[in-house]
């Protein structure tokens, strides 16, 4: 057997060095935070000048760096193609290899180098001044050779790393990448990039459905179930069954193809159950006795948000959409916006619908909301 003591004291030393192991990663966040304070302290009418500068170019942004600051610069180079700004990342050395091409008189440079002495860098400089129509730095060192070449320099603080030995780029790599993305963010809004303009960027995956339109997403109408409101049960429950995916309502319109009323598959099990006794002279009465009346609709061209939050908040399934003369032209399903309304309520940006407004009336807060069958 082992002696017990020993076992105790190494068990004491293990849960020592978890400790300890955790209040170094509590201590290098920690110290990141002082150097963005720190930063944030630092920032002044240059920020206002290199966003402005941006804002006006009439080309492109190249954002440029090696090494570290370089897989930064990639990530501020995605941010700010991705809110409205057309940009490109330059490799410093395949610059010097014939990519230099890419820069052109109208375009602004953007180059990060914490240093700002990196020998890439520095031999890339008098071409990048040539050929382009501002150079804007992102540095820690005020005299250094960037500083000094660039119209515009943005300072970073000239604090040590996190590293122990101050050698692993951690805390310069931090600032840079705060400060890059403070500076596509609010390029984007001197450019008034909205909602809309995101969207337009971002159509694959949860995020773009969700700021998708509805028409983009519905089903359209010859996919949906649609009846006149002169039909018998009977006659509508054989014209509109269809095979492989369904949905769960059925659209029913006037002479003029105004959309009047809804059967949902929960109205016909209600209707079945309290008629069972003579169910087979029920089916031949006229949907328009039956179907409801009241429900709501949402306009063509409204986001895909706004058809979630009402589903969501109204607790029903399907939501028919209608054009401007309340006419039907397809249908959200439930289960067609599963996925992006866990992923909005995940998020918590679906947000509590107003109370139903008359017939015909917007909706504040919801413009796009159609409610049927309400009175004033």
């Amino acid at each position: 057997m082992g002696n017990p003591a020993r076992k105790v004291g190494r068990e004491a030393r293990v849960v020592q060095e978890r400790q300890e192991r955790l209040a170094r990663g509590v201590s290098v966040v920690e110290h990141g935070v002082s150097v963005l304070m720190q930063m944030a302290h630092m920032m002044d009418e240059e920020f206002v000048l290199a966003a402005e500068r941006i804002s006006a170019m009439r080309g492109s942004l190249i954002v440029c760096g090696i090494g570290k600051a370089g897989l930064i610069g990639r990530k501020v180079a995605a941010t700010f193609s991705s809110t409205g700004t057309r940009s490109h990342f330059l490799h410093p050395s395949e610059a010097l290899h014939g990519d230099l091409g890419c820069v052109g008189p109208n375009d602004v440079v953007l180059l990060f180098s914490n240093s700002g002495s990196s020998s890439e860098v520095v031999d890339l400089l008098p071409y990048l001044s040539r050929r382009s129509a501002s150079l804007i730095a992102v540095t820690s060192k005020i005299n250094s050779p960037l500083a000094l070449a660039a119209d515009i320099t943005l300072l970073t603080p000239s604090s040590s790393e996190a590293c122990r030995w101050n050698l692993a780029p951690t805390s310069s790599t931090l600032a840079m990448l705060a400060l890059g993305d403070a500076l596509a963010l609010v390029v984007s809004e001197i450019k008034n990039f909205g909602e809309e303009d995101f969207a337009q960027l971002h159509p694959g995956g949860a995020l773009g459905q969700r700021l998708a339109i509805v028409d983009e997403v519905m089903r359209p109408l010859e996919e949906c179930r649609l009846c006149h409101e002169g039909s018998s049960i009977r006659q509508m429950l054989v014209d509109t069954s269809r095979p492989g995916r369904r949905t769960g309502a059925v659209m029913i319109e006037n002479d003029a193809h105004l959309l009047v009323g809804i059967f949902t598959d929960s109205d016909l099990t209600r209707f079945l159950g309290a008629s069972r006794a003579e169910a087979s002279g029920d089916l031949d009465r006229c949907i328009s006795e039956v179907m409801t009346r009241k429900f709501s609709a949402i306009r063509s061209g409204a986001k895909v948000s706004e058809a979630i939050e009402i589903l969501s908040h109204r607790k029903i399934s399907e939501l028919p959409v209608v054009n401007d003369l309340d006419q039907p032209i397809g249908l959200i399903d439930i289960t067609d916006v599963i996925g992006i309304a866990e992923s909005a309520v995940g998020r918590g940006e679906v947000s509590e619908c107003l109370e139903d407004g008359a017939e015909g009336r917007a909706v504040v807060g919801q413009p796009h909301l159609r409610i049927f069958g309400a009175t004033l």
